[in-house]
């Protein structure tokens, strides 16, 4: 039961860092074949998803190192590389113009497993902009970054 407590509190912590994060700004993006690059974070984004990037968790990461998508190098996004592309200032919470579709109905993967609890891992939905746990056999968006 502590072990429980104790992972249970390092997940609170992290979710109350992860949901102070900072908002995207409008306009900080640079879209280009496909891809986004942030100019705030230096990340480039895959741009588009589709019922293709429906994935279980443990998919996602060999989907990322398979995409050719302008080169190579591309990985599942961890918690807080997710929660950047998060603006509040709107709904869905996510730039439309930089990610015009922006499947706001199921949550988007990170590599980032919840810490304490197996078999779950944080995500990210964008109607929103709450992050979660969900378990690693659901299927959600994936969305890769490099």
């Amino acid at each position: 039961m502590r072990r429980w407590l104790r992972g249970l509190g390092m997940t609170m912590a992290l979710l109350v860092a992860v949901e102070g994060a900072a908002t995207a700004p409008a306009g900080r993006y640079t879209v280009s074949s496909g891809t986004v690059y942030d100019a705030a974070t230096k990340l480039t984004w895959q741009r588009d998803v589709t019922a293709q990037n429906l994935k279980a968790w443990a998919d996602a990461a060999p989907y990322c190192q398979g995409l050719a998508l302008n080169g190579s190098g591309w990985r599942v996004p961890s918690v807080v590389e997710m929660r950047s592309l998060v603006d509040r200032s709107q709904t869905p919470t996510i730039d439309l113009t930089a990610f015009p579709n922006p499947a706001t109905d199921i949550p988007f993967w990170t590599a980032t497993p919840v810490s304490g609890s197996a078999g779950l891992a944080w995500t990210v939905e964008f109607y929103g902009g709450a992050s979660s746990g969900d378990y690693l056999v659901n299927a959600d968006y994936v969305r890769c970054v490099r």
